[in-house]
């Protein structure tokens, strides 16, 4: 075989290996685009079909794992993490009691208030969209007059454009701030959830009829303006992004923009409020005081398994085992991972099984409570009390 036909074989192969990578490369590509539109219009659309979508993008991961099964072992859920099934038509909606009534699609939660004088809404996740409004259709006719913000991610209120625009619009300085400076920004306002039109610095209480919300603000947690929404006479809280009942936080500890924030806001919960329910943000069931405790004993857990990582890890030999070399990301690399991996081999051993998704996001939050242990002067303080190494038996315990 010649030189040309040696050229000639190898580009012919080349395009069939970048047809193959292509072709299932586009239909990822197109699944994304068609089920995370950017408009909160779009979001509230019921042409975007985003429950359709996501159906059939199920359905497409369930004939993939049954032809191939050896793709991904997948670890056992806990029968604590698991909530009710949610109904074909997409989302579940039942009442909490005297009125108040929670929304759930299996991956984001939400509630909303019906009073004598109409509906109050809090919040809008996109994934919900459009069902949101068939939630409420179903228990009242009365219109939504109020609109609440947890807090300013979109995955939660990226709907909010599709609630009547003479609704009043209630938020943290702070969430309104960033709303704010997301129609300063963008080209296209329009995709931009509407701007609160009533707004508070700490603490605000809204009496609708026969119906109360408190709603209060401690600081920054899961990001600053984020809310603890409590209804008393239902005995219930709201607070998202934070305590996930079942499972453990959403990765990076809920991307947490202040770990000591986060940390603290636990205690905050159990020592400030009187509650039976807790409607987190996101996953298939409603929480319990008992799973606040957990997920703060898992904290407590995570902040002894940080300390013993940066501790017993120490940079300079992992710079020994480098070797020379001018690539210092390598070498900081190398030294966050050994340190991940000692903090994870602490907590897997007591957490893998009792809360969903430990394996998964482990990673993720070992990293950042040491990284904040390391640079976080607040979260620094924090561990200070952390007694270490006695307390670490309690985590794996052995």
């Amino acid at each position: 075989m010649n030189n040309k036909s040696i050229k000639r074989l190898k580009m012919t192969c080349s395009f069939i290996i970048i047809a193959m990578l292509i072709g299932p490369l586009s239909f990822v590509l197109t699944t994304i685009s068609t089920s995370n539109p950017t408009s909160s219009i779009a979001y509230a659309n019921d042409d975007m079909r985003i429950t359709g979508d996501k159906l059939n993008y199920l359905k497409f991961v369930s004939a993939s794992d049954m032809n191939n099964t050896s793709i991904v072992t997948q670890p056992s859920i806990p029968e604590s993490a698991k909530g009710p099934a949610i109904p074909e038509k997409g989302y579940l909606v039942e009442e909490i009691r005297d009125n108040l009534y929670w929304v759930t699609d299996g991956s984001y939660n939400t509630m909303f208030l019906v009073t004598d004088e109409g509906v109050v809404a809090i919040d809008a996740p996109p994934s919900i969209g459009q069902n949101y409004l068939k939630a409420i259709a179903e228990v009242t006719n009365k219109p939504v007059t109020y609109v609440i913000y947890s807090h300013a991610h979109l995955d939660h209120i990226g709907a909010a454009g599709m609630f009547p625009t003479n609704a009043t619009f209630i938020a943290q300085e702070a969430t309104a701030s960033e709303l704010q400076r997301a129609v300063d920004l963008a080209s296209n306002s329009s995709t931009i959830p509407p701007i609160p039109t009533v707004t508070f610095a700490d603490n605000y209480t809204l009496q609708v009829g026969n119906q109360t919300l408190d709603l209060q603000y401690y600081g920054n947690n899961h990001m600053p303006g984020n809310l603890f929404i409590y209804a008393p006479n239902q005995k219930t809280l709201m607070l998202v992004d934070v305590v996930f009942p079942g499972w453990v936080p959403f990765a990076y500890l809920a991307i947490s923009s202040d770990v000591a924030g986060f940390v603290k806001s636990h205690d905050i919960v159990l020592n400030n409020y009187d509650f039976d329910t807790l409607v987190g943000g996101h996953l298939t069931r409603l929480g319990t005081i008992e799973d606040v405790v957990t997920q703060k004993e898992f904290i407590n857990d995570l902040q002894k398994a940080a300390v013993k990582a940066n501790s017993e890890v120490q940079f300079a030999d992992i710079a020994a085992q480098v070797g020379n070399t001018s690539d210092t990301w390598l070498l900081y690399s190398k030294y966050i991972e050994a340190v991940d991996q000692n903090c994870v081999q602490t907590m897997l051993s007591k957490w893998e099984d009792r809360l969903g998704g430990a394996a998964a996001f482990m990673p993720t939050h070992c990293f950042t409570m040491t990284e904040a242990g390391r640079v976080e002067p607040s979260l620094s303080a924090i561990l200070q009390n952390v007694t270490m190494p006695e307390d670490v038996v309690n985590i794996t315990g052995n």
